[in-house]
C-alpha cells in the first residue's frame, strides 16, 4: 500500500541578529520596568541633623516606602518623609503624633489627645522636655487644646527641645506626606525596621494641669 508522503515545510528560522536585538529590548525593558517599581515603591533618604534622636541619628540612611499611604491613611506612631513647609525643595523627618479630628493639647512636656495623655517610649529621655512644651499657646480656649483640621496632621521630632515641627509650623496637609520611613540601612549595626516603639493611649481621660 502506497502511502502519499507530505511535502516538509522548510523551517523559518530568525537571523541571529535580530534576535539579539529582540533580547536586548526585552532586557532593556524588564530593567525599566523593575526600576520604575522599586523608584515608585521604596524611596532612600538620608538623615541630617538631630530631630529625631535617639530614634535616629545624623547621616543614617533609610528606605521609605511611598506605597503604604495609597491604602490607608498615616497612622499615630509613624515616622514620615514630609515636604519642608518652609522650602517644598527639601524633607523633613518627623513622626505623626495627632490624626485629623482629634483635640490635642500639650502641657509641661506631655501630650493628651482627646484627654488622654500619650505614653512615648521613644521621646529622647536623655533631657527633660523644656523648649516648646506647651501646644497651643497657654490661656483662653487654648487650655483645651485644639482639634486637628481635616486632612491634615501634627507631627513633632522625638526630640523634642531640637525640633522644628508642628508646634512651630501648624498641622500639615496629607498631600505634603510622601512617604513612611521603613528601614535603617546604614549604619549596618543598626540595620532594621526604625518604628517598632508605638506609642499608647491612656485608657481614662485625664486632667493635665493647668
Amino acid at each position: 500500500m502506497l502511502q502519499a508522503s507530505r511535502p516538509e515545510v522548510p523551517s523559518q528560522s530568525v537571523p541571529r541578529g535580530r534576535g539579539l536585538i529582540v533580547e536586548i529590548l526585552q532586557v532593556g525593558v524588564l530593567a525599566l520596568v523593575l526600576f520604575l517599581v522599586i523608584h515608585l515603591v521604596v524611596q532612600p533618604v538620608r538623615v541630617i541633623g538631630s530631630s529625631m534622636s535617639t530614634t535616629l541619628s545624623d547621616q543614617d540612611y533609610l528606605l521609605a516606602t511611598t506605597i503604604d499611604y495609597r491604602f490607608h491613611p498615616p497612622e499615630r506612631g509613624d515616622i514620615v518623609i514630609l515636604k519642608d513647609p518652609y522650602n517644598p525643595s527639601l524633607d523633613f523627618i518627623k513622626r505623626v503624633i495627632a490624626l485629623p479630628g482629634e483635640r490635642l493639647l500639650i502641657r509641661g512636656g506631655h501630650v493628651y489627645i482627646n484627654g488622654r495623655l500619650l505614653t512615648e517610649p521613644y521621646v529622647n529621655h536623655q533631657e527633660p522636655w523644656t523648649e516648646n512644651a506647651d501646644w497651643p499657646v497657654a490661656g483662653g480656649a487654648a487650655g483645651r487644646g485644639a482639634v486637628i483640621p481635616p486632612n491634615q496632621y501634627f507631627v513633632m521630632g522625638d526630640n523634642r527641645n531640637h525640633s522644628s515641627d508642628s508646634r512651630a509650623f501648624g498641622p500639615v496637609s496629607r498631600g505634603s506626606i510622601e512617604a513612611r520611613g521603613w528601614l535603617r540601612v546604614l549604619p549596618v549595626s543598626q540595620f532594621g525596621l526604625i518604628d517598632r516603639e508605638k506609642p499608647s493611649l491612656a485608657s481614662a481621660v485625664i486632667a493635665p494641669a493647668a
